[in-house]
Protein backbone atom coordinates (compact mmCIF):
# COMPACT_ATOMS: atom_id res chain seq x y z
CA UNK A 1 0.00 0.00 0.00
CA UNK A 2 1.70 3.18 -0.84
CA UNK A 3 2.20 5.86 1.78
CA UNK A 4 -0.05 8.48 1.28
CA UNK A 5 1.58 11.97 1.73
CA UNK A 6 0.94 13.59 5.56
CA UNK A 7 -1.27 17.00 5.20
CA UNK A 8 -0.45 19.72 7.51
CA UNK A 9 -3.08 22.76 8.00
CA UNK A 10 -3.34 25.09 10.94
CA UNK A 11 -4.00 28.90 11.18
CA UNK A 12 -0.74 32.03 12.25
CA UNK A 13 -1.53 35.19 13.20
CA UNK A 14 0.93 37.65 12.60
CA UNK A 15 0.69 40.58 15.04
CA UNK A 16 3.24 43.61 16.14
CA UNK A 17 2.53 47.37 16.59
CA UNK A 18 1.46 49.49 13.73
CA UNK A 19 3.26 49.81 10.42
CA UNK A 20 6.16 47.22 11.38
CA UNK A 21 5.50 45.51 7.73
CA UNK A 22 2.95 42.61 8.58
CA UNK A 23 0.98 43.09 5.10
CA UNK A 24 4.09 43.40 3.07
CA UNK A 25 5.42 40.12 5.11
CA UNK A 26 2.17 38.18 4.36
CA UNK A 27 2.06 39.38 0.46
CA UNK A 28 4.90 38.47 -0.57
CA UNK A 29 4.47 35.18 1.09
CA UNK A 30 1.73 34.58 -0.65
CA UNK A 31 3.08 35.87 -3.75
CA UNK A 32 0.08 38.22 -4.46
CA UNK A 33 -1.41 41.12 -3.09
CA UNK A 34 -4.30 40.44 -0.35
CA UNK A 35 -3.38 43.08 2.49
CA UNK A 36 -3.04 46.61 1.31
CA UNK A 37 -0.60 48.71 2.44
CA UNK A 38 1.03 51.71 2.80
CA UNK A 39 3.33 53.79 4.77
CA UNK A 40 0.85 55.28 7.28
CA UNK A 41 -0.04 53.21 10.19
CA UNK A 42 -2.83 51.62 10.66
CA UNK A 43 -3.37 51.01 7.01
CA UNK A 44 -4.82 47.51 7.86
CA UNK A 45 -8.17 47.52 9.75
CA UNK A 46 -9.71 44.42 9.26
CA UNK A 47 -8.54 40.82 10.13
CA UNK A 48 -7.68 39.24 6.85
CA UNK A 49 -6.87 35.77 5.71
CA UNK A 50 -4.38 34.96 3.19
CA UNK A 51 -3.62 31.31 2.12
CA UNK A 52 -0.40 30.09 1.40
CA UNK A 53 -0.45 25.92 -0.23
CA UNK A 54 2.00 23.83 -0.97
CA UNK A 55 2.33 20.32 -1.69
CA UNK A 56 1.67 18.88 1.89
CA UNK A 57 0.82 21.65 4.25
CA UNK A 58 -1.49 24.88 4.23
CA UNK A 59 -1.20 27.76 6.27
CA UNK A 60 -4.05 30.03 6.87
CA UNK A 61 -1.86 33.53 7.64
CA UNK A 62 -4.43 36.37 10.11
CA UNK A 63 -2.68 39.11 9.06
CA UNK A 64 -4.09 41.87 11.64
CA UNK A 65 -4.29 45.85 12.27
CA UNK A 66 -1.63 46.97 14.65
CA UNK A 67 -1.97 46.53 18.00
CA UNK A 68 -2.44 50.28 19.91
CA UNK A 69 -3.22 51.10 23.49
CA UNK A 70 -5.57 54.27 22.14
CA UNK A 71 -9.25 53.49 21.85
CA UNK A 72 -10.59 57.01 21.58
CA UNK A 73 -12.85 55.94 18.74
CA UNK A 74 -14.98 53.05 18.06
CA UNK A 75 -13.27 52.49 14.57
CA UNK A 76 -9.71 52.02 17.13
CA UNK A 77 -11.39 49.67 19.21
CA UNK A 78 -12.99 47.43 16.33
CA UNK A 79 -8.85 47.32 14.95
CA UNK A 80 -7.58 46.52 18.30
CA UNK A 81 -10.55 43.59 18.99
CA UNK A 82 -10.01 42.08 15.46
CA UNK A 83 -6.15 41.90 16.53
CA UNK A 84 -6.28 40.49 19.15
CA UNK A 85 -9.13 37.82 18.57
CA UNK A 86 -6.31 36.52 15.96
CA UNK A 87 -4.37 35.76 18.90
CA UNK A 88 -7.26 32.89 20.41
CA UNK A 89 -7.31 29.61 18.76
CA UNK A 90 -4.37 29.80 16.39
CA UNK A 91 -1.26 27.39 16.16
CA UNK A 92 1.61 30.12 15.76
CA UNK A 93 1.98 33.60 16.26
CA UNK A 94 4.28 35.36 14.56
CA UNK A 95 5.81 38.47 16.35
CA UNK A 96 6.83 41.00 14.24
CA UNK A 97 9.11 44.24 15.44
CA UNK A 98 10.75 47.27 12.86
CA UNK A 99 14.36 46.43 13.14
CA UNK A 100 16.47 47.50 15.83
CA UNK A 101 13.07 49.95 17.44
CA UNK A 102 11.86 48.78 20.21
CA UNK A 103 9.01 51.00 21.32
CA UNK A 104 6.39 51.31 24.30
CA UNK A 105 3.79 49.92 21.53
CA UNK A 106 6.07 47.04 20.70
CA UNK A 107 6.05 46.00 24.54
CA UNK A 108 2.45 46.36 24.85
CA UNK A 109 1.98 43.87 22.10
CA UNK A 110 4.95 41.73 24.23
CA UNK A 111 2.10 41.18 27.02
CA UNK A 112 -0.62 40.33 25.31
CA UNK A 113 1.50 37.05 23.45
CA UNK A 114 -0.14 34.00 24.41
CA UNK A 115 1.45 32.06 27.52
CA UNK A 116 -0.30 28.86 26.89
CA UNK A 117 1.72 26.77 25.18
CA UNK A 118 1.29 27.99 21.69
CA UNK A 119 4.50 28.88 19.43
CA UNK A 120 5.61 32.58 19.13
CA UNK A 121 8.33 33.24 16.85
CA UNK A 122 9.81 36.63 16.92
CA UNK A 123 10.53 37.99 13.69
CA UNK A 124 12.91 41.29 13.21
CA UNK A 125 11.87 43.05 10.08
CA UNK A 126 13.72 45.23 7.86
CA UNK A 127 16.93 43.67 8.48
CA UNK A 128 18.68 44.90 4.98
CA UNK A 129 18.28 48.67 6.31
CA UNK A 130 20.84 47.71 8.85
CA UNK A 131 24.31 48.70 8.27
CA UNK A 132 25.89 47.06 11.06
CA UNK A 133 24.69 43.21 10.95
CA UNK A 134 26.85 42.77 14.40
CA UNK A 135 24.30 45.00 16.53
CA UNK A 136 21.68 42.36 15.77
CA UNK A 137 22.64 39.73 17.73
CA UNK A 138 22.34 41.70 21.14
CA UNK A 139 19.39 43.23 20.30
CA UNK A 140 18.06 39.52 19.57
CA UNK A 141 19.45 38.69 23.22
CA UNK A 142 18.19 41.72 25.04
CA UNK A 143 14.33 40.66 23.29
CA UNK A 144 14.91 37.07 24.03
CA UNK A 145 15.24 38.11 27.79
CA UNK A 146 11.67 39.86 28.02
CA UNK A 147 10.18 36.69 27.00
CA UNK A 148 11.00 32.83 26.03
CA UNK A 149 10.40 32.66 21.83
CA UNK A 150 10.42 29.59 20.09
CA UNK A 151 12.31 31.05 17.01
CA UNK A 152 13.89 33.98 16.48
CA UNK A 153 13.80 34.64 12.60
CA UNK A 154 15.66 37.87 11.02
CA UNK A 155 13.60 39.03 7.93
CA UNK A 156 12.85 41.48 5.36
CA UNK A 157 9.33 41.46 4.80
CA UNK A 158 9.91 43.85 1.10
CA UNK A 159 12.87 42.31 0.08
CA UNK A 160 11.84 38.82 0.76
CA UNK A 161 14.86 37.74 2.79
CA UNK A 162 14.60 34.60 5.03
CA UNK A 163 11.25 34.03 3.32
CA UNK A 164 11.95 30.43 2.87
CA UNK A 165 13.18 29.82 6.77
CA UNK A 166 10.10 31.65 8.38
CA UNK A 167 7.81 29.26 5.64
CA UNK A 168 9.76 25.96 7.06
CA UNK A 169 9.22 26.96 10.82
CA UNK A 170 5.99 27.44 10.64
CA UNK A 171 4.76 24.41 8.21
CA UNK A 172 6.86 22.22 11.04
CA UNK A 173 4.71 23.22 13.15
CA UNK A 174 1.38 22.67 11.97
CA UNK A 175 -0.66 20.05 13.19
CA UNK A 176 -1.82 17.03 10.89
CA UNK A 177 -4.96 17.98 9.22
CA UNK A 178 -6.61 17.96 6.07
CA UNK A 179 -6.69 21.70 4.31
CA UNK A 180 -9.36 24.05 4.96
CA UNK A 181 -9.34 25.41 1.35
CA UNK A 182 -9.09 24.63 -2.21
CA UNK A 183 -5.56 24.85 -3.37
CA UNK A 184 -6.19 28.01 -5.41
CA UNK A 185 -7.84 30.26 -2.66
CA UNK A 186 -5.59 33.31 -1.26
CA UNK A 187 -8.28 34.94 0.69
CA UNK A 188 -11.78 34.12 2.61
CA UNK A 189 -12.49 37.85 1.49
CA UNK A 190 -15.04 38.47 -1.66
CA UNK A 191 -13.67 40.15 -4.17
CA UNK A 192 -15.88 43.17 -3.43
CA UNK A 193 -13.83 43.37 -0.32
CA UNK A 194 -10.73 43.09 -2.02
CA UNK A 195 -11.66 45.84 -4.46
CA UNK A 196 -12.89 48.38 -1.59
CA UNK A 197 -9.59 48.05 -0.22
CA UNK A 198 -7.45 48.39 -3.13
CA UNK A 199 -9.79 51.70 -3.38
CA UNK A 200 -8.89 52.73 -0.09
CA UNK A 201 -5.61 52.29 -0.39
CA UNK A 202 -5.30 54.35 -3.29
CA UNK A 203 -6.76 57.11 -0.69
CA UNK A 204 -4.48 56.30 2.03
CA UNK A 205 -1.50 56.70 -0.12
CA UNK A 206 -2.15 59.91 -1.85
CA UNK A 207 -3.84 61.85 1.50
CA UNK A 208 -2.71 59.97 4.35
CA UNK A 209 -1.43 63.50 5.99
CA UNK A 210 -4.10 65.66 4.53
CA UNK A 211 -6.75 62.92 4.68
CA UNK A 212 -6.67 60.88 8.36
CA UNK A 213 -8.05 57.68 9.29
CA UNK A 214 -11.69 58.97 8.76
CA UNK A 215 -11.82 57.15 5.33
CA UNK A 216 -13.86 54.22 4.10
CA UNK A 217 -14.99 52.66 0.98
CA UNK A 218 -18.35 51.62 -0.17
CA UNK A 219 -19.36 48.95 -3.21
CA UNK A 220 -22.72 50.83 -4.00
CA UNK A 221 -22.84 49.19 -7.32
CA UNK A 222 -21.13 45.99 -9.52
CA UNK A 223 -22.23 45.05 -13.12
CA UNK A 224 -20.17 42.31 -14.84
CA UNK A 225 -21.24 43.17 -18.49
CA UNK A 226 -20.31 40.98 -21.53
CA UNK A 227 -16.46 43.07 -21.88
CA UNK A 228 -16.25 44.90 -18.79
CA UNK A 229 -17.45 44.82 -15.07
CA UNK A 230 -18.60 48.36 -14.25
CA UNK A 231 -17.85 49.27 -10.35
CA UNK A 232 -19.74 52.28 -8.57
CA UNK A 233 -18.06 52.94 -5.23
CA UNK A 234 -18.82 55.30 -3.10
CA UNK A 235 -15.55 57.19 -0.26
CA UNK A 236 -16.53 58.12 2.83
CA UNK A 237 -15.26 61.28 4.91
CA UNK A 238 -16.52 62.44 8.25
CA UNK A 239 -15.96 66.86 7.20
CA UNK A 240 -16.72 68.53 3.89
CA UNK A 241 -12.79 70.03 4.11
CA UNK A 242 -11.74 66.07 3.29
CA UNK A 243 -14.13 65.77 0.80
CA UNK A 244 -12.78 69.03 -1.03
CA UNK A 245 -8.99 67.56 -0.53
CA UNK A 246 -10.03 64.25 -1.96
CA UNK A 247 -11.54 65.52 -5.24
CA UNK A 248 -8.91 68.17 -5.64
CA UNK A 249 -8.53 71.32 -7.91
CA UNK A 250 -11.06 70.48 -10.94
CA UNK A 251 -11.55 66.86 -9.69
CA UNK A 252 -7.70 66.03 -10.74
CA UNK A 253 -7.17 64.00 -7.52
CA UNK A 254 -10.49 61.53 -7.19
CA UNK A 255 -9.07 61.03 -11.02
CA UNK A 256 -5.82 60.19 -10.79
CA UNK A 257 -6.83 57.76 -6.82
CA UNK A 258 -9.42 56.06 -9.46
CA UNK A 259 -6.97 55.34 -12.17
CA UNK A 260 -4.26 54.09 -9.97
CA UNK A 261 -7.53 51.72 -7.87
CA UNK A 262 -8.41 50.79 -11.52
CA UNK A 263 -5.35 49.23 -12.24
CA UNK A 264 -4.84 47.14 -9.55
CA UNK A 265 -8.87 46.10 -9.63
CA UNK A 266 -8.08 44.79 -13.62
CA UNK A 267 -5.23 42.92 -12.19
CA UNK A 268 -7.37 41.37 -9.56
CA UNK A 269 -10.98 40.78 -11.70
CA UNK A 270 -8.68 39.92 -14.93
CA UNK A 271 -11.19 41.86 -17.35
CA UNK A 272 -11.57 45.75 -18.17
CA UNK A 273 -12.93 47.52 -15.61
CA UNK A 274 -14.68 50.94 -15.32
CA UNK A 275 -14.90 52.45 -12.08
CA UNK A 276 -16.90 55.02 -11.13
CA UNK A 277 -15.90 56.74 -8.06
CA UNK A 278 -17.78 59.51 -5.64
CA UNK A 279 -17.29 61.22 -2.12
CA UNK A 280 -19.55 61.50 0.52
CA UNK A 281 -19.59 63.15 3.62
CA UNK A 282 -20.53 61.47 6.41
CA UNK A 283 -20.13 63.14 10.32
CA UNK A 284 -18.87 60.84 13.11
CA UNK A 285 -18.90 57.47 11.19
CA UNK A 286 -15.39 56.67 12.69
CA UNK A 287 -17.06 56.92 16.29
CA UNK A 288 -20.61 55.25 15.42
CA UNK A 289 -21.24 51.51 16.07
CA UNK A 290 -24.43 51.57 14.11
CA UNK A 291 -22.28 52.74 11.20
CA UNK A 292 -19.36 51.28 11.63
CA UNK A 293 -21.77 47.38 11.55
CA UNK A 294 -23.43 48.54 8.26
CA UNK A 295 -19.94 49.03 6.80
CA UNK A 296 -18.74 46.02 7.12
CA UNK A 297 -16.97 46.19 10.52
CA UNK A 298 -18.38 43.42 12.74
CA UNK A 299 -19.69 43.04 16.08
CA UNK A 300 -18.54 46.05 18.42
Amino acid sequence: MADETVQRCGMVAIVGRPNVGKSTLMNHLLGQKVSITSRKPQTTRHRIHGILTRDDYQIIFADTPGIHSGEERALNRYMNQAALSALGGVDVVCFMVDGMKWTPADEHVLKLLPTDGTPVILLINKVDKLDDKEVLLPHIQQLCAERHFDEVIPVSALQGHNLDALEQALAKRLPEAPFWFEEDQITDRSVRFMVAEIIREKVVRQLGDEVPHQVTVEIEMWQDGPKVTEIAACILVERPGQKRILIGAGGERIKSIGTQARIDIERLVERKVMLNLWVKVRSGWSDDLRALRSLGYGDL
